[in-house]
């Protein structure tokens, strides 16, 4: 991405020095990146408020080989996945065949899972599995009713909706597309909710206590409306805001039914916790399932989809291939 005399990025593929890499002790062969909705900042002639600085290359994931490393914890031909630390935003990321990054960062890939099976999952898959293992944590348990996944035709939704199914829970979908039943079907979900019944707020402060867990992409009025059809000790772990970061909710269903509202953090999590979480990912996440998301894409398409995705035209993973 480069400026242009107006001020706006603008999207460009050409060829650099290796020697204009940012600083960091690994130098990763990137062979697949994928898009996400900051994927689709990052790509806008504003650079979504996430950009600060040009030339500049985004993605904020990647999977590859390592091809150097002044590391200990790496060397030469180890498998590696990224995610988060603000890489495609503040530092330069997956959107190119090299990336130079801190060892921190990386994160072994666990046996059995290829790259591009971990840019199949990317920081959707990740941010999703991570929200299950915080429900979990606090309690939620398959026999205990459905599950609602909001934004469910999404990277995160799609994932987390393929994940719980497996997992042996009962899926609520939530889609404003009536065309993407069968997929979420496909994905193991048992309800299809239509985004219309459940994406404005009421007065009543809650209702018929429905949900025993929420994995919520949306926020604003959905959320706000969520919270108050949970059941008692229910728990709602929020990963997005496709809907708008104000929710217009009250405290009512946190002190009378003690519903728990939990945030998901993909960006900075420990590397402890994303190793167990890329492990539960290789044993939780039924890969023919995560196939089926799939949509190829190149370099070139990428202004076109960032655009779409912004728009919530993307269904499923994007998955860009560098490794030709």
């Amino acid at each position: 991405m480069e400026q242009n005399s107006d001020g706006l990025a603008e999207p460009h593929i050409k060829e650099i020095s290796e020697d204009a890499l940012p600083e960091g002790d690994v130098l990763v062969r990137v062979e697949y990146s994928t898009l996400n909705y900051k994927d689709g900042l990052c790509l806008s002639p504003k650079g979504g408020g996430l950009v600060r600085n040009y030339p500049h290359v985004p993605g904020i994931d990647f999977a590859g080989t390592v091809e150097t490393s002044e590391s200990q914890d790496f060397k030469p031909g180890d498998k590696v996945v990224l995610t988060g630390w603000r890489v495609g935003e503040v530092h330069w990321g997956g959107y190119a065949e090299k990336a130079r990054v801190k060892s921190d960062w990386l994160v072994p890939l666990p046996d059995g899972v290829t790259t591009r099976q971990a840019m199949a999952v990317g920081t959707a898959g990740f941010t999703a599995m991570l929200a299950v293992m915080a429900l979990e944590e606090h309690g939620l348990k398959p026999d205990q009713g459905p599950v609602l996944v909001t934004g469910a035709t999404g990277g995160v939704g799609s994932v987390a909706t393929a994940i719980l199914a497996h997992l042996g829970y009962e899926v609520a979908a939530v889609t404003g597309r009536p065309e993407g039943a069968d997929y979420l079907k496909s994905m193991g979900a048992t309800q299809i909710v239509p985004r219309e019944d459940i994406n404005e707020t009421i007065k009543r402060p809650l209702e018929s206590e429905t949900w025993a867990g929420c994995i919520d992409a949306v926020g604003g009025e959905m959320l706000a409306r969520v919270l108050g059809q949970m059941k008692y000790n229910a728990s709602v772990a929020a990963i997005g805001l496709a809907g708008g970061a104000a929710v217009p909710a009250t405290i009512i269903p946190f002190i009378l039914r003690g519903v728990n509202l939990l945030g998901i953090d993909s960006v900075t999590q420990p590397k402890e916790r994303r190793i167990r979480c890329w492990n539960r990912i290789s044993t939780d996440l039924p890969m023919d399932k995560l196939e089926a998301m799939i949509q190829p894409a190149t370099l070139e398409d990428l202004p076109e989809l960032g655009a779409s995705i912004l728009k919530g035209g993307v269904k499923g993973r994007v998955l860009v291939d560098l490794s030709a």
